[in-house]
Parts: C-alpha cells; sequence; structure tokens
C-alpha cells in the first residue's frame, strides 16, 4: 500500500456512494453526507460486541438499492451492527473451532504489501468444516473480478489474502426466506432493513477480521448463500481500508457487486444513474473523474475532465462524449457513456473509468517491484528479481549507463550485467515504465514510472 502516492492523486472528496442493479445493493449515498468511519472495535475480540459494537449499532449507514432488474433505485439506511433479533448464539467456539477462527492465508502472493494492493477475503456462514470451501470461493470470485479490465490487465498488481471467520452454523440468515436466522461470524443477514437482496454485515466484526491480514487496501465478505444479493460499503476503517464489498459466495453474478464497489473505493467515481425525482443538479463542478457540468465541447475548449478521451470508442459501448445524467440527478450533470458499470452491474468501465481505476491501482501498487532489498549491498553473484505489469517496459542500468543486452529481463546477476570484479563499489538500477494506451493523462502517466537501485560490491 503505497500511501505516499496515494495522497497526491486520491480524490479529496469521501463518496459515501455505490450503485446496485437487478436486486443488488451497494452501499453508501452520494458525497452529499460526512463519511463514514468504521467503528474502533478491531480489537482481538472478534466475537463481541462490547462497547464498540454498541456504538456502532447506534450509527446508520445510508444504502441505495435496485427492487429488481429494471428497477428504480432508491436510498436507504441500515445499522452499521447486524440487529439483535439476528444475533442468536447457539453455542460458544470449541477450542478446537477458536484456534482456527482468525486464520490467514496467502492466496496470491505477487510482492510486498508495501509493492501491492492488498485484497482481504472474509467469508462468513462458513462452519470450521467449511473452511476449505471458503478458501475456493474466494479463489473463484477474485477469478471472476480480475478478469475484468483493468483487473485482468494489472493482475500483477495485487496480492490477495484469506481470513477464516469461523461461524456456529452454515449460511446466511434471511435465506432461504426471512424468518431464518444464522448463527455467523459476520451476522450477514438478507431483508436487510426490508429489502430482500440487501445483503449487509456487522461492520465493526469485519474489521476485526480484516485487521488480521497483513494488510487490507480491499475487502471483500463472501457470505456462504447461493441466493443473488450483496452490498458495498464505501466507508474508512481503522486498519486503512476505504471499502466492504459483500457478496454471496455462489451467484455467478455477485463478483460485479465487489468490482462496481471498487470504482468508488479504489477509482473514485461516481454512480452514474439518476433518479427522476432529483431534478437539476446546480451545484459545484463535482470532484469525481466521471461527473462534470460541462458539455463535451466545453471540456474540450477548457481541456477539464475526460476531454482527452471524447470521440473515442468506449469498451462500455459507444462512444465517450457527454451523456446528460449522473450522480442521481437527469438534468445539469453529465456521464462519460451511455452504461458503463458505474451504471449498471455487468457492463465494463468505460475510457475515463479504466483510467481512473489505473490510477486508483497505482495509488497503492508500483510498476515496479522486488523482493530483493535495496538496503543492503549485494554481491555480483546475487539474484535481483523484479516484477512488473505486462504493459510496462523494463531496462537496467550499471552506474548509469544502460545494458540494452538486459532489457525486459526481470531476473538478473550484477555480474551477469557487466558489474566489473574491481573492488569498487557499483550500483545497479532497474527502471520500469507502464506505457499502457488506457492512460492519457500526463500527471498520472508520471507516476507510472518506477525504478529500485541496488549498491554492490565485489
Amino acid at each position: 500500500m503505497r500511501r505516499r502516492i496515494r495522497s497526491r492523486i486520491r480524490s479529496r472528496i469521501s463518496l459515501r456512494t455505490a450503485a446496485v442493479a437487478g436486486g443488488i445493493a451497494l452501499a453508501a449515498a452520494a458525497a452529499m453526507s460526512a463519511p463514514a468511519t468504521a467503528s474502533q472495535g478491531a480489537a482481538d475480540s472478534s466475537r463481541s460486541s462490547g462497547p464498540a459494537g454498541a456504538a456502532s449499532s447506534q450509527r446508520a449507514l445510508d444504502v441505495e438499492y435496485f427492487t429488481g432488474p429494471g428497477g428504480h433505485p432508491r436510498h436507504t439506511e441500515v445499522p452499521a451492527a447486524t440487529p439483535e433479533r439476528l444475533n442468536r448464539a447457539a453455542r460458544s467456539l470449541s477450542a478446537k473451532e477458536t484456534a482456527a477462527d482468525g486464520k490467514v492465508a496467502s492466496v496470491i502472493d505477487n510482492g510486498t504489501t508495501a509493492d501491492k494492493l492488498d485484497v482481504v477475503f472474509i467469508g462468513d456462514g462458513y462452519t470450521a468444516g467449511q473452511q476449505a470451501d471458503f478458501q475456493a470461493d474466494a479463489r473463484s470470485k477474485w477469478d471472476q473480478m480480475s478478469a475484468v479490465e483493468p483487473y485482468a490487465s494489472y493482475k500483477d498488481l495485487f496480492n490477495v489474502w484469506t481470513v477464516d471467520a469461523v461461524s456456529n452454523q452454515s449460511g446466511v440468515s434471511g435465506d432461504p426466506s426471512r424468518d431464518v436466522v444464522k448463527d455467523t461470524a459476520l451476522g450477514s443477514y438478507f431483508w436487510c432493513d426490508d429489502i430482500e437482496r440487501l445483503l449487509c454485515v456487522d461492520t465493526a466484526k469485519v474489521e476485526s477480521y480484516a485487521a488480521k491480514a497483513p494488510e487490507a487496501d480491499l475487502v471483500v465478505v463472501l457470505s456462504n448463500s447461493t441466493k443473488y444479493g450483496g452490498a458495498g460499503y464505501t466507508l474508512t476503517s481503522q486498519v486503512g481500508y476505504d471499502g466492504i464489498a459483500t457478496a454471496s459466495s455462489d451467484h455467478a453474478d455477485s463478483d460485479q457487486i465487489a468490482v462496481h464497489e471498487t470504482g468508488h473505493s479504489l477509482g473514485k467515481l461516481a454512480d452514474e444513474y439518476f433518479y427522476p425525482e432529483y431534478g437539476t443538479y446546480t451545484g459545484a463542478e463535482p470532484d469525481e473523474g466521471n461527473a462534470t457540468k460541462l458539455t463535451a465541447d466545453q471540456m474540450t475548449a477548457q481541456q477539464k475532465k475526460w476531454y482527452r478521451w471524447i470521440g473515442q470508442t468506449s469498451p462500455d459501448g459507444g462512444t465517450v462524449g457527454a451523456y446528460e445524467g449522473g450522480r442521481y440527478y437527469p438534468k445539469g450533470i453529465n456521464r462519460p457513456t451511455d452504461n458503463s458499470i458505474m451504471r449498471t452491474l455487468g457492463r465494463e468501465f468505460s475510457l475515463p473509468g479504466r483510467e481512473a481505476m489505473i490510477a486508483g491501482f497505482n495509488s497503492h501498487a508500483g510498476v515496479l517491484s522486488s523482493r530483493t532489498a535495496t538496503t543492503t549491498a549485494l554481491k555480483r553473484s546475487a539474484g535481483i528479481q523484479v516484477s512488473v505489469p505486462k504493459s510496462a517496459s523494463l531496462k537496467w542500468y550499471v552506474d548509469g549507463a544502460e545494458v540494452t543486452a538486459a532489457n525486459g529481463k526481470t531476473s538478473v546477476t550484477p555480474a551477469t550485467l557487466g558489474v566489473p570484479s574491481d573492488g569498487a563499489t557499483h550500483t545497479v538500477t532497474a527502471k520500469a515504465t507502464d506505457g499502457t494506451s488506457a492512460v492519457k493523462d500526463p500527471a498520472l502517466r508520471k507516476l507510472l514510472t518506477d525504478s529500485r537501485t541496488w549498491k554492490v560490491t565485489n
């Protein structure tokens, strides 16, 4: 998680937003209200509600939802904690179950947490004997998420972790019917706020498990269910992640919830759908990169927002321009394309949306990463390994002179690079530049170059 870069490129405005389609709810209302802050309940006792749980139960989070396919989205509020009627503990965990509870595993290890964007999956409604099922579900869900662009082109920027949350009972409250109550570690439940497809969790309990991972930049809760549903919270946690996405583990379309949610938490993108009753937007120019008061001609003339993309064919269909309606307003706000994933689940990110996502990826991860420490001098025979995205070029230098024969190699030794055995100290530098065509913003492109330098002694 590269906070240094993150602070330079992330939006100043904290969107408590999300979107939903076909009965899926993605939480948090627009930037019209103050950002939610997760409870201090990231204590080791993940089973106890305690004072933190009590405090969070009194705090409401805004959510948005669709009542059904093609339905109009609506706002509602839900408690941050699971309602007391659903917290019926059947029994305490056994000593063996307690030992397994909170176990952390590395699913994908592409580098150090400092160099990568760390995704943490936490399971709910899985008993001690079902944790292998959770592990398999987490891998499957990440495969689905990372198949979407620009994730697909930047898989190497991610680490993926799992945290086992041992539940007393298998399944989720509200599945298959609203009267079903399950004793689970995170209190997942359908029929949240009387909305069948809204799958809520106790956010303080989620945080207590997420805190067990080495780093949590993005958190996904997989609830053990085949029922279509989910939610997405964009909040600021004490652990450091900006959002929680919940999804049914075994529904084929639930991955889209998490992908859309990351459009908010990573891409700082606004929702692109609207409510007729909101009327005309008359406020200031939005901070989000996919919402503007300007027309296409005005963006071009003023060189603002997504003007560099106007007229180009977008992967979500159609041409980039200025389409009226977005950020919940049918008038006064324009969006880049007619129907991206920020408007409808199952779609692609628009060209401006992809660029924003790449910016988000690089606020946590580096173009160049390496497990070979730069703090200690290397011998000529020592191996140096680096990792770069597929779209990046890689060059090597010895004492500032480029070694063209080694360009593109991710594993070298100082000796093979030509470092002389003369008793002097020399330097080896690796420099990577991501030349992706998905980025047009010069300020962002400057961040897509990184380097590492090692001292070499004989």
